[in-house]
């Protein structure tokens, strides 16, 4: 027999708290108890309500006196098409698109929609540029991890883009917020799909290697520069060699500076960490060779708000400094 749920309460915040307003995933963690992927995916998924609106941005702010009311069990919004600026390029063999955190390049269930490949053709539609009922993800970027990929919108175009990223020719530079003072670093490790512990990780750092790498290790090389000094973390460009599974995250947090929003790769690091909604990752740059023509494309698209609000406000804390990374999404490629 079926029991009918608990209607949700609201949760009310003190107008007496003189702290900076929490985020709405930080509110509904403290609320629920969930994870922090679990409260984000809350949002992402309409089962949060601010102020009595369905809000699905884990990263608003929440200020004192709103109400908050969370329902686990309200059924699972789709999330809302892509904008047309999302769109960055679009002809008959490819499209690239500025992927906002929040969204799957593909589905993690089957029968799962809404993800990128999918609002792509919504947009394209709307665009009158097609159906393409072909249209498919080349490479992938993790679900909170914004900025741009490539589609495919026929199968040759497909098998020429992922044979430029089997030979690692494709070029690929990341934005990132990593925990402390980050110095430049070339970090080139043997990529474990599991390190020892159940987690990815390079050959040889969590545990001492015993001979070589396993047959099941992959290279992955990762070009790190400091941008920016920031209250507690850096803004670093990272600049791919290779483009492995969460390569840049872990490359940092074996660096001793795990990313910010950081929840797997981060059990060693033992500083204060900087609380976020998402991990601050952007793919700020992709350069390839087109399928068709052979031209070299090369595109370049700044990190979206809540990114470039993290960067701020962490800037106003550290003070003057040298660098100011307000303009590092408008500087061109290197």
């Amino acid at each position: 027999m079926r029991s009918r749920a608990p209607k949700p309460q609201p949760i009310q915040h003190a107008a007496e708290r003189h702290v900076e307003a929490p985020t709405l995933a930080a509110v509904v963690r403290e609320q629920t108890g969930l994870p922090w992927s679990r409260a984000r995916a809350m949002c992402f998924d309409g089962r949060v309500m601010l102020d009595g609106i369905r809000c699905i941005d884990p990263a608003a702010r929440v200020a004192a006196g709103s109400e908050v009311v969370v329902d686990e069990r309200a059924r699972r919004m789709r999330a809302g098409p892509l904008p047309e600026s999302a769109i960055v390029l679009a002809d008959r063999d490819v499209v690239v698109v500025d992927k906002p955190p929040g969204m799957l390049c593909a589905p993690d269930e089957p029968g799962a929609k809404g993800t990128l490949a999918d609002h792509a053709r919504t947009m394209l539609r709307a665009l009158g540029r097609g159906a393409d009922a072909a249209l498919s993800v080349v490479h992938r970027l993790d679900r909170d991890t914004s900025g741009l990929v490539v589609l495919a919108r026929n199968a040759a175009a497909k098998r020429h883009l992922a044979a430029q990223f089997r030979a690692h020719t494709i070029e690929r530079v990341y934005l990132a917020v990593a925990h402390g003072d980050v110095r430049a670093a070339r970090v080139d490790s043997m990529l474990l799909p599991d390190r020892g512990d159940g987690l990815r990780g390079s050959h040889g750092h969590f545990r001492r290697a015993r001979g070589d790498a396993p047959p099941v290790a992959k290279r992955a090389v990762t070009n790190v520069v400091p941008v920016a000094s920031l209250a507690g973390a850096t803004l670093v460009e990272c600049r791919l060699g290779t483009g492995r599974q969460h390569q840049i995250r872990i490359h940092l947090a074996e660096l001793g500076h795990p990313l910010v929003g950081e929840r797997v790769y981060v059990r060693d690091y033992q500083g204060p960490r900087i609380e976020a909604p998402r991990t601050m990752l952007h793919a700020r740059t992709l350069g390839f060779v087109h399928p068709r023509t052979g031209e070299r494309i090369l595109l370049d698209r700044e990190p979206p708000e809540d990114f470039r609000a993290m960067v701020e406000a962490l800037r106003q804390r550290a003070g003057p400094g040298p660098a100011d990374p307000a303009s590092v999404a408008a500087r061109p490629p290197q």
